[in-house]
């Protein structure tokens, strides 16, 4: 179990995809996506969302993002924010996403 205050040091923050490519240098299939967070500026996220998503349909959409974990190195790529899903019942990722439009950079809690 964890407390309140560890649940508190995570940053959850709405965000909309501006750009999504694929990241052909990633081990297991990847896009590359460039995600407003409003007053947070812009991130870039390696994400494995392949199976259910092409990057064209991923442009415009809000998604929830961890935007306090320190930046990764995936090959020549810096992952800045890590972007939320569900496992489906084949390993796939599905994308968390707000119900109703918000603000980019919102917070969750």
């Amino acid at each position: 179990m964890i407390s309140y205050a560890d649940f508190e040091k995570i940053d959850m923050r709405i965000g909309t995809i501006l750009e999504a490519k694929p990241f052909p240098k990633a081990k297991k299939p990847a896009y590359q996506l460039v995600i407003d967070f409003g007053q947070l500026g812009t991130r870039q996220s390696s994400a494995q969302i392949t199976a259910h998503y092409s990057p064209e349909e991923l442009t415009g959409k809000q998604v929830i993002a961890v935007v306090n974990f320190p930046p990764k190195q995936i090959a020549n790529f810096f992952s800045e924010c890590l972007v939320l899903g569900v496992y489906d019942s084949n390993g796939q990722v599905v994308l968390l996403q707000p119900g109703k439009k918000v603000e980019n950079g919102d917070k969750i809690g």
